[in-house]
């Protein structure tokens, strides 16, 4: 209360300035997912067990979650901690694909379904349209591909080539991390804006 009755009493510059200094969480998170492009990473699912909180597999290897992951934690949201307490709070609310009894601090936010009921949870849903003005910089977007599988991108802040309207996504689909031309190149399940 006193730092708001403070800046109250500054200059409109000095406020505009104070405002500028604040860290850009948006740039600083698609900076580490642009990031994760330029590595060689190897698509890989399996479970391991790892560090809690701030925990993760070994640099070189991930799938889709861990590009999401790991774009977060420069701007210091670990979702391994924040699922996992929600899960171990509210599993009934999770999905119950894999047969667990109880949340698993070294899984559950690699899993896309869990994500998805997290951001439901605490972002809330954006419309899902075929309208690229309706997806900004840093969204994330679930999709169900081919086979009924679970996948999640980030939205970049980069457009198509072609026709500079259709936001790029960053994500890993099997070949490591790449930013591609394929907002819409599945079935759209989830839209969010979290934590930026």
């Amino acid at each position: 209360m006193q730092r708001r009755a403070f800046l109250t009493g500054l200059p409109a510059l000095a406020l505009a300035s104070a405002a500028s200094a604040a860290p850009d969480k948006c740039g600083v998170f698609l900076k580490a997912a642009h990031a994760q492009t330029r590595h060689a990473v190897s698509y890989d699912s399996g479970y391991t067990r790892i560090a809690y909180p701030m925990g993760d597999v070994a640099s070189n290897k991930g799938v889709c979650t861990d590009v999401v992951i790991r774009a977060y934690r420069p701007i210091g949201i670990d979702l391994q901690q924040l699922v996992h307490e929600d899960m171990a709070a509210h599993f009934s609310l999770y999905p119950k694909t894999w047969g667990l009894k109880r949340a698993d601090s070294n899984i559950d936010h690699r899993r896309v379904p869990n994500l998805r009921v997290f951001l439901n949870r605490f972002a809330g849903s954006l419309p899902i349209t075929q309208k690229p003005e309706d997806y900004a910089a840093g969204d994330l977007v679930t999709y169900r591909l081919p086979g009924n599988h679970p996948h999640i991108a980030i939205v970049s802040d980069e457009r198509a080539f072609f026709d500079k309207r259709r936001p790029l996504i960053i994500h890993n689909i099997g070949w490591g991390p790449k930013q591609e031309d394929s907002l819409f190149g599945a079935e759209i399940t989830g839209h969010f804006r979290y934590g930026i």
